[in-house]
């Protein structure tokens, strides 16, 4: 049986690694020394919006805080914090044997080729994880909203596509990753709308005031995509290019044409704001920070993106946790937009 290993045993490495496990596949997570305790005393209970539930005990884990014991591995599914990739790779390389697979499912969209700069003889792949999960206690990990892993296409995955679609979690492969990764990328740009409110999903994108926000990052991001000649993939019902238009609609409308987007557990939230009430520093910076630099390698400007970033910088800094109005942070982002000149204010 192949080794799968998960490096990062947080809220998506658990709830991922916990699914193949319960699909009967061999998993070792590696992770830090407080989460391993909390796996080797509950093991992992795992659930899922539409009320499917499992459990594996903790006699039936393997868990590591050493990274060197990827040396077995067959697969490693990458899934740290985007900052945390560059220390991933170096550990990773010194310890991986040749023809180990890795499989970068994290946020923004250069954290493959971190990998694989430190992995020259290794095939590293673009991975996508569409759903949200939340942490809920000791051991526990829920999906709140729904979706399917996303991977780039390569033959040397065929042994290992029935170990996912046994355990519930079918991988969708593409030939290319980076349309794919930017229709995510541009559906995440609500992370910091949803941190700055400070409310659940949910109530956040049942109130048009706060779609109104993402509408404006995801506009001034298409646009930005377009002059890059990046098409981003058909990764919901609608087409990507319709989403922000959606988003404007009142909510009664909303309610109805948007009813995929709101198909999330009444509690979750964004894994930024889950960082932001924890202390822990966002991933702003391979999110809405990917905008910036897509922004600046065309010589244009993401007036919105900026200024979403600086405000969830101001908020990591922050003792009170902010919480904005829909209405006060949409004036912010219109003024931001608008200090820029006629050109730039157009995007």
């Amino acid at each position: 049986m192949a080794k799968i290993f998960i490096y990062g045993a947080g809220s998506i490495g658990c709830y991922v690694g916990g699914r193949l496990l319960a699909g009967g596949n061999d998993v070792t997570f590696i992770g830090r020394a407080r989460v391993a305790d909390q796996l080797r005393r509950q093991g992992i209970t795992l659930s899922r919006h539409d009320d499917s539930r499992w459990h594996v005990p903790p006699e039936h884990i393997n868990v590591s805080t050493d990274a060197a014991s990827a040396a077995a591995a067959d697969l490693v599914l990458v899934t740290v914090k985007s900052a945390a990739t560059p220390t991933a790779a170096a550990e990773l390389a010194a310890v991986l044997r040749p023809g180990a697979i890795v499989v970068s499912f994290q946020n923004g969209i250069g954290n493959a080729d971190v990998l694989r700069a430190a992995l020259p003889h290794h095939i590293v792949l673009e991975g996508m994880v569409p759903f949200n999960v939340v942490e809920r206690g000791p051991g526990g990990f829920h999906q709140g909203s729904a979706g399917e892993l996303e991977i780039r296409h390569t033959p040397a995955m065929q042994p290992f596509i029935d170990a996912f679609r046994q355990a519930g979690l079918p991988l969708h492969q593409h030939v290319d990753m980076l349309p794919v990764q930017w229709a995510k990328l541009l559906l995440n740009l609500n992370n910091a709308i949803n941190a700055l409110a400070n409310r659940p999903l949910k109530e956040e994108l049942s109130l048009r005031a706060y779609r109104r926000c993402l509408a404006m990052a995801q506009k001034e991001a298409l646009a930005l995509l377009k002059r890059a000649g990046i098409r981003p993939a058909k990764v919901t019902p609608l087409p990507t290019s319709w989403i922000p238009h959606v988003l404007g609609v009142p909510d009664a409308l909303f309610e109805r044409l948007g009813r995929t987007m709101l198909t999330i557990d009444p509690l979750a939230r964004s894994s930024m704001s889950d960082d932001l009430a924890m202390g822990r520093a966002t991933e702003i910076d391979w999110i809405n920070g990917e905008v910036v630099r897509l922004a600046r390698r065309l010589g244009q400007r993401a007036p919105v993106n900026e200024r979403l970033c600086e405000l969830v910088r101001e908020a990591e800094r922050s003792e009170v946790r902010p919480s904005w109005s829909g209405e006060a942070l949409l004036a912010e982002l219109r003024a931001a937009a608008s200090a820029l000149s006629p050109v730039h204010a157009r995007i």
